[in-house]
């Protein structure tokens, strides 16, 4: 079963990300949701072995490795420093690259091993431009009902979607979740 929470974010990220083309080289940093693509290269940065927090991920001579595409899904609002860890992807962006990200808004407290922000839309948007990538190349929406957060205070959680059950309109004022595209300059 899927998660409610990350239909809609699915689907339209699924889109976003194909639209890159499968030539490309991609990094995802402590998730495994770019599996599902078939990319020219794939590598992921697990924590606490690579923390994005502390800098680029780097080669054997210490310089920033390069890619195409990073990936964050649901791990921004477990960092301890979101600015300097986007910053650190800017760096790893090939120019014209991209980064994806996506985060939680309206969940219960989950701790894996921190939890420590929320952002709608806007404020991914925002955190990206402060963190260096320029607005006009930034793509960001966000998902959510008041239905969904009603399940978000089920005792299981996250809540598995029941398709009789769970509508997926989206109400903005509800938001469960966001995500964003944002593209380096060339």
């Amino acid at each position: 079963m899927v998660s409610l929470n990350r239909i809609a974010m699915g689907k339209s990220s699924r889109k976003l990300v194909r639209d890159l083309g499968p030539d490309i080289d991609v990094a995802e940093v402590s998730g495994k949701w770019g599996r599902m693509f078939n990319f020219r290269s794939y590598q992921q940065f697990i924590f606490p072995e690579y923390d994005i927090c502390t800098g680029p991920f780097t080669d054997d001579a210490g310089d920033p490795l390069r890619f195409d595409l990073i990936l964050a899904n649901q791990v921004w609002e477990h960092l301890d420093r979101p600015y300097a860890a986007t910053q650190n992807v800017l760096t790893m962006l090939r120019p014209g690259g991209y980064f994806w990200v996506a985060v939680p808004f309206f969940v219960p407290f989950h701790a894996a091993p921190y939890d420590c922000s929320r952002w709608s839309a806007r404020g991914l948007t925002n955190l990206l431009i402060e963190c260096g990538f320029p607005e006009d190349d930034i793509r960001a929406d966000q998902w959510g009902n008041r239905n969904a957060a009603l399940r978000n205070m089920e005792d299981k959680w996250p809540p598995k979607y029941i398709k009789d059950q769970d509508t997926l309109e989206n109400d903005p004022r509800m938001p469960i979740c966001a995500w964003a595209m944002a593209r380096k300059p060339l």
